[in-house]
């Protein structure tokens, strides 16, 4: 699923594919910000994104998708 991160007074979001479900990304950015600590989250090829909770501007999670398989047009 995607994951878009927007931060205070930075033109550039932080895009990521993020491996946890969206309630995991949603419970971790409400922690974040309730205690103004660091966001940690992790992609597909586990690299680890760290964000300072109080300069984060919005938090977009995409929606759960199973990739598809075939060449069937739907």
């Amino acid at each position: 699923m995607e994951v878009k991160i927007g931060i205070q007074n930075v033109a550039r979001e932080i895009v990521f594919e993020s491996g946890q479900s969206a309630e995991e990304v949603a419970d971790a950015v409400e922690q974040s910000l309730a205690n103004g600590a660091l966001l940690r989250l992790k992609d597909i090829k586990g690299r680890l994104i760290v964000v300072p909770g109080a300069s984060i501007g919005y938090v977009e999670i995409g929606a759960e998708e199973v990739r598809r398989v075939g060449f069937g047009a739907l």
